[in-house]
């Protein structure tokens, strides 16, 4: 059995800033509130490889794994997997970008199945996985919004005069 997640949100800034802060992940750590570290391993072009490590949990263990993920400006859309896999037996995820009347819709699609011994089934995963993009897109929103604010860009990208 497997699992999916799918969470979106509109952030009402211009779309490349949207981009460019959403997918400069050594930054992140000031982004997402999960963060604590955000370490780059390898650049490849559009491809990068990093390591993410958490916050300690209510026990001090600080969780953190491997990724890949390759950027595509052309189409906005990112391709992501888990190298080091830790309790799933796989992790695939897209994000997507598209411009609406509205602000920059960004989208979160996970797609993954946990390995027999892990803590949490698939769906027990799923459920805390939306619970977190429900409390981190909001975040991510507030502050790429307050970045739009502060440079004077409306959605669109400019300065909001017509």
């Amino acid at each position: 059995m497997a699992a999916r997640t799918d969470n979106s949100i509109v952030i009402d800034a211009p779309m490349d800033l949207v981009w460019s802060m959403t997918n400069d992940v050594a930054e992140w750590p000031r982004l997402f509130t999960e963060y604590a570290e955000a370490k780059i391993l390898e650049r490849d072009g559009d491809t990068v490889t990093f390591r993410l490590a958490l916050h300690p949990d209510e026990n001090g263990t600080v969780w953190s794994w491997v990724s890949r993920r390759t950027m595509d400006e052309a189409t906005r859309t990112v391709l992501a997997h888990r190298v080091e896999t830790g309790v799933f037996r796989y992790m695939n995820i897209r994000w997507t970008y598209v411009q609406e009347p509205e602000g920059v819709r960004m989208r979160w699609e996970q797609d993954f199945e946990m390995k027999p011994h892990a803590p949490l089934d698939d769906m027990a995963m799923k459920a805390r996985l939306d619970r977190n993009t429900r409390v981190q897109m909001p975040i991510i929103k507030a502050k790429v919004e307050a970045a739009a604010r502060a440079d004077g860009q409306g959605k669109s990208g400019t300065d909001g005069s017509a």
